[in-house]
């Protein structure tokens, strides 16, 4: 019995996605086709012109953009922020640190300490029942 190997492929919309980059900025014929996983890989390990040049300059979707100014993409919706932005735009608001950057900021400032504590208070939990069953 022999096995197939399928190739795996993927909506542009998803590969857009895992490379982080805006569909609608990337050329028609990345955004009409499928994307397999070995030109998924491909397009990661040696990237083209046109995906450096989006990465660099965007516009980019709103996970990046929120990744650059520090806030959650919920955090970007508070702000007024529901467009794609490029660097220059990001750089812009980052120069311009309006009330909401900042106050956005610091939530997320808040949720990672938070994350931080109760990731903390769960290690010591389990390495606590470990200890138990040790003994």
């Amino acid at each position: 019995m022999t096995s197939r190997q399928n190739t795996q492929t993927m909506k542009p919309a998803t590969a857009a996605k895992k490379l982080g980059v805006y569909l609608q900025a990337t050329p028609p014929e990345f955004q009409e086709g499928v994307v397999s996983r070995s030109e998924l890989n491909a397009l990661q390990a040696d990237p083209p012109e046109w995906l450096v040049e989006l990465r660099r300059n965007g516009p980019h979707p709103r996970p990046v953009v929120a990744a650059k100014l520090g806030v959650s993409i919920s955090g970007l919706a508070r702000g007024g922020v529901t467009e794609p932005l490029t660097t220059e735009q990001i750089e812009a608001l980052k120069k311009e640190q309006p009330d909401w950057l900042g106050q956005e900021r610091a939530t997320q400032a808040e949720v990672r300490k938070e994350s931080a504590r109760l990731k903390e208070k769960n290690r010591a939990k389990r390495q606590e029942e470990r200890d138990e069953e040790a003994r």
